[in-house]
């Protein structure tokens, strides 16, 4: 187990990636501050539960995913009060076709995403319902596996895989729909979104 002791040298670095999820959960800055705090203050309390050389950074996400599943997100209490300019917009933006059009190269979702400022993308993205939004952002932005996804949601990994593949699809379907309103396409679009899934999860 760990110990307490060390809790603050463990687990501080963690504190701007925390902040910058948390940021983008609650999309407040005050509600995010809150919700850091409230993490760090349950995960030491729990630190002497913490297998100390297993993955603490997953540890802490899920302690911040449960409390704002459980509170935060009932009570934001502000409107938006910023864009949220700090998040690594670019890394989810290319990722967001998924892992399967990289290894093609140029994807039709990479050509697709080619048409939109960060604003739209954004826009589409926090849009999403909620359990579909944050397997996205665990996965495009901060990095975590589905493994590790799974764990910090308490759900099952296929749960995760499932989540993902319809969150992404639902998200390139609103931006296709988006850019064919604006008249963005080429003439002959032939995206891989047309037909996408939109029914939501039971």
């Amino acid at each position: 187990m760990a110990d307490p002791a060390t809790f603050a040298d463990d687990a501080m670095d963690l504190m701007s990636s925390l902040y910058s999820a948390a940021l983008r959960m609650t999309r407040n800055p005050a509600d995010a501050e809150d919700l850091v705090q409230e993490t760090y203050l349950k995960a030491y309390r729990a630190y002497d539960r913490f297998e100390a050389g297993t993955n603490l950074k997953a540890w802490m996400y899920r302690i911040l995913t449960n409390t704002y599943i459980n509170a935060y997100r009932k009570k934001q209490r502000r409107p938006d009060e910023q864009d949220l300019e700090d998040v690594e917009d670019l890394y989810l933006y290319r990722r967001i076709g998924g892992l399967e059009g990289a290894a093609l190269g140029r994807s039709a979702e990479d050509e697709l995403m080619d048409l939109f400022g960060e604003a739209e993308v954004k826009e589409a993205v926090e849009a999403l319902p909620e359990h579909y939004r944050l397997p996205i952002l665990l996965a495009d932005v901060e990095g975590f596996a589905y493994k590790e996804i799974a764990e910090i949601l308490d759900v099952p990994i296929g749960t995760v895989m499932s989540r993902l593949h319809r969150g992404r699809k639902l998200l390139q379907k609103r931006l296709y729909d988006f850019a064919e309103r604006r008249r963005l396409l080429p003439d002959d679009p032939e995206p891989a979104v047309v037909g996408a899934e939109t029914h939501d999860e039971t």
